[in-house]
């Protein structure tokens, strides 16, 4: 398989520094040898150009650098789109969740021209369904996956191209233990697929991989992976922005990887939010290179 590895060290839509530096620390834990040792090609993108959040205009208290996210996404989704016309395989390479804006616009935009229906499955310990209304913070990384189902402000559901990007309806999520009151309202009237920690604690991950595997067999033809680190509990993987205890085990985290490889349905990937500022000897990104490879066919035996 020829796998395009997009870095975008974007930081944009989080408040804590330090998850653009994710995409180096994911490449400098060895990320391109772990995939051509399991027989891919992988071809490199140079990190899209972005000025450092510093030097940026954060603009509005709800939606805080706007500009500079749109900006950002608009330029990895024509990336994206472009890979899947080739017939690669996209891994992206977060920074913070926002990039997923870029990322399914991407994504969807090529599939469209195919007449394939896409899917997402959101792995995360968040439920970024917020609206500026809703949000406690103003962060876009907390409004990525709403305004891609065409929830939200214009300037983030109509990136890259007018309209929906993706049917709440064929989005289902895994590991969520982390969500506001406002967006979970959303979330139920959008309609998304939901099994929480508390749905894996009870069920256990294999039962809860059958349930997502039948969901998405009976409604799309492919699926892009959307996997934020912080799904994992921070014991693991200590080098997030946003640590929410009690989450799941790497262990887990590779099942589902296995299990998605072996739906053949999969067509991209991202992760992200990834922070060596506050990680432990790269440990989160040696992980992030773990869950990637289990994606791509690396089995134990």
């Amino acid at each position: 398989m020829n796998v395009h590895i997009f870095e975008v060290p974007m930081d944009f839509g989080a408040s804590r520094h330090g998850s653009d530096m994710g995409p180096s620390a994911i490449r400098l834990a060895g990320l391109k040898r772990r995939l051509e040792a399991l027989g891919h090609t992988t071809v490199d993108s140079a990190p899209l150009n972005l000025k450092p959040q510093e030097y940026s205009t954060p603009g509005t208290h709800t939606l805080r650098y706007l500009s500079p996210i749109v900006r950002g996404c608009c330029q990895l989704a024509q990336a994206v789109e472009e890979s899947i016309e080739k017939k690669e395989f996209p891994i992206i390479l977060g920074g913070d969740h926002s990039i997923v804006l870029g990322s399914v616009a991407g994504i969807t935009a090529a599939t469209k021209k195919q007449e394939k229906k896409v899917g997402v499955l959101y792995v995360d310990a968040h439920g970024d369904f917020n609206t500026p209304e809703t949000s406690p913070s103003g962060n876009i990384h907390g409004m990525c996956m709403s305004a891609s189902c065409g929830i939200g402000v214009s300037e983030l559901t109509n990136l890259y191209y007018e309209g929906i990007k993706i049917d709440p309806k064929n989005v289902c999520y895994v590991g969520c233990r982390d969500i506001d009151p406002g967006e979970k309202k959303l979330m139920h009237n959008a309609g998304v697929k939901m099994f929480t920690i508390s749905d894996i604690d009870r069920l256990g991950i294999n039962n809860v991989m059958q349930k997502v595997v039948d969901f998405f067999k009976t409604r799309v033809d492919l699926i892009h992976i959307s996997f934020d680190i912080d799904v994992l509990d921070p014991q693991f993987a200590p080098g997030v922005g946003i640590q929410v205890p009690y989450g799941m085990t790497p262990r887990e985290g590779f099942f589902l990887m296995e299990e998605m490889n072996a739906t053949n349905m999969v067509c991209s990937c991202d992760i992200v939010e990834v922070n060596p500022v506050l990680d432990n000897r790269n440990l989160t990104a040696k992980t992030a290179v773990d869950l990637l490879a289990r994606l791509l066919g690396d089995k134990l035996y």
